[in-house]
Order: structure tokens, then C-alpha cells, then sequence
């Protein structure tokens, strides 16, 4: 069963986390919901994603948030998944390796792990801003990541100005377009039939990440809006593969600098010409 854990007062302000097998620390990925930012939708999305994290590993925490039409919106809705991310360093002692933390979200979800991404360029006071945790990967579902052109596609039938109670160029500090580079690495997914939220969303943000510098994939696959986040589906399966293969890539890294900073430590504290010439000569 998921540990819940209140992250502020407000009935919508709590996190769902659920801890892998085993009992030393691992990734964490944090899933966020969608639903064009509106009430009618919560984290029941999210929680059939947090668990197939969990059953892959991975410390899977599903976020429920403010909403438009339960006290959400801008600037609450930002500062809540910012609240619950700044939580994480405090829960499970021993059980979060916060050194890679990718945030998963579909849809508006979407656009809030983007932002969530980017929080490190917000200016100092502004919502969200001086994240204690830095994002490392995000996977965007379909995801609403320019407000801009969301505004003019009257996505949601008009849920960004629903949600920003302003035009999208008065509020550059909540547009993930607005908050590039990141830093972290990206992958959108994206449904090819999507006529919720068209590819161009995807398209769009790939090339202004991309162009600011950000590593970026994105992948289109066979499906609908709500396809995406089948977690028995292929766009799942995708994305499952991809944080894998980047969790796989750091242990590796690790492995391999660990084995050179050692063999350094061999050779620093070795009498001048008896000592290995390499931590493998030592073995030998």
C-alpha cells in the first residue's frame, strides 16, 4: 500500500509514495496526472503508472495538486508539484536516491513536469523557485508544453487561460517553453491519432529545447490521447525502457569511475615502483 504524505493543508495537497522491494535506496520517479488543470481529474490517473515504477524498481510517488475549480490554478497549481517535490528529501530515510529524479507527466501533467524541469530558471521569489531537488530526466505524455501555442489551438476550450486567469505572455514563469534549458534529459511521447493534444505541442518543444541546448527525443506511437498512458501499452513501455536505460547507463558510470578512483587510491599509497599499474593488474 502507498504511504500518503500531506504536503500542505489544503485537502488536495498530499503525495502517494510507494517504495520497490528491497531495502536500500532507489530512483525515484515522481508521476503527475492530467486533466487540463481542472478538478474533474485527479491522481487516480497517476496511480496504475506508480505502480508498475514501483514493480520496475523505482520509488514511484503519484502527486495529487490543486486544481482549477478546488482552489488551483496559477500560480497555486505550480507551487504545489514544486511543494511536493521540495518534500522528497525528508521522506523514507534511506530509501530515496534523489540523485536521479525524473518526473512523469501526461497531458497537463505534462506541461507541470516540464516545468517542474525547469524550475532552476525561475527567477529567486517567483512560485516555484530555489528548487531543493534538481530534476534529472522527464518523460512528457502528450504533454501540454507550450502555452502559447496551447492558447491559440484553444486547447481544453480555453483550459490555459482557465488556468492562468491571463493571457500566456503575461505569465512566462509558468510556460515550460519559457524555462529552457532544463538541464535534465527529455523524452516526449506522443500518440499519433492525439486530438486532445495535437504532436505539434510535442513537435514545438522538442525544437526549443533542442535549440537551448537540451538532450530531447521524442517518439510518436499508434494511439490516442489517453493511449499513452496505458501502463500494459506501448508508449508505456517506451518510456519504462527509457528511464531504465538511463538508470543503467549511471550504475555503470558509477561502477566504472568507482573502479578508476580506486585504482588511483592503489597507486597514490603504493612504494614507488612495486605498486599495480591498474586495479585489474592487481587481480591478476
Amino acid at each position: 500500500m502507498p504511504e500518503v504524505v500531506r504536503y500542505g493543508p489544503d485537502p488536495a495537497q498530499f503525495l502517494e509514495l510507494t517504495l520497490p522491494e528491497g531495502v536500500g535506496p532507489a530512483p525515484v520517479a515522481v508521476v503527475l496526472h492530467g486533466g487540463f488543470w481542472r478538478a474533474a481529474y485527479g491522481v487516480e490517473l497517476a496511480r496504475p503508472l506508480a505502480a508498475e515504477l514501483a514493480g520496475a524498481g523505482w520509488a514511484a510517488v503519484a502527486v495529487e495538486y490543486r486544481r482549477v475549480g478546488n482552489g488551483g490554478g496559477w500560480p497555486q497549481t505550480c507551487a504545489d508539484v514544486a511543494a511536493a517535490l521540495d518534500t522528497l528529501p525528508d521522506l523514507a530515510p534511506g530509501r530515496l536516491d534523489l540523485t536521479e529524479l525524473v518526473v512523469i507527466g501526461h497531458s497537463a501533467g505534462g506541461h507541470l513536469a516540464a516545468w517542474a524541469a525547469g524550475r532552476s530558471r525561475l527567477p529567486s521569489g517567483a512560485p516555484g523557485a530555489d528548487p531543493r531537488v534538481r530534476v534529472t530526466a522527464a518523460v512528457l505524455q502528450a504533454g501540454v508544453l507550450d502555452l502559447g501555442l496551447a492558447h491559440e489551438q484553444r486547447l481544453g476550450n480555453g483550459a490555459v487561460r482557465d488556468f492562468l486567469g491571463a493571457d500566456p505572455a503575461d505569465v512566462p514563469a509558468a510556460d515550460p517553453a519559457r524555462l529552457l534549458p532544463t538541464g535534465a534529459a527529455l523524452l516526449c511521447v506522443h500518440g499519433a491519432e492525439d486530438e486532445t493534444v495535437p504532436l505539434s505541442q510535442s513537435e514545438r518543444y522538442a525544437q526549443l529545447a533542442a535549440a537551448a541546448g537540451d538532450p530531447i527525443e521524442v517518439r510518436v506511437v499508434p494511439g490516442d490521447h489517453m493511449s499513452v498512458i496505458d501502463p500494459t501499452g506501448e508508449a508505456f513501455r517506451i518510456a519504462l525502457d527509457w528511464v531504465g536505460g538511463r538508470r543503467a547507463d549511471r550504475v555503470k558510470r558509477f561502477t566504472l569511475e568507482s573502479a578508476a578512483e580506486l585504482a588511483r587510491s592503489r597507486m597514490s599509497t603504493a612504494p614507488p615502483g612495486t605498486g599495480p599499474t591498474s586495479a585489474s593488474e592487481e587481480d591478476m
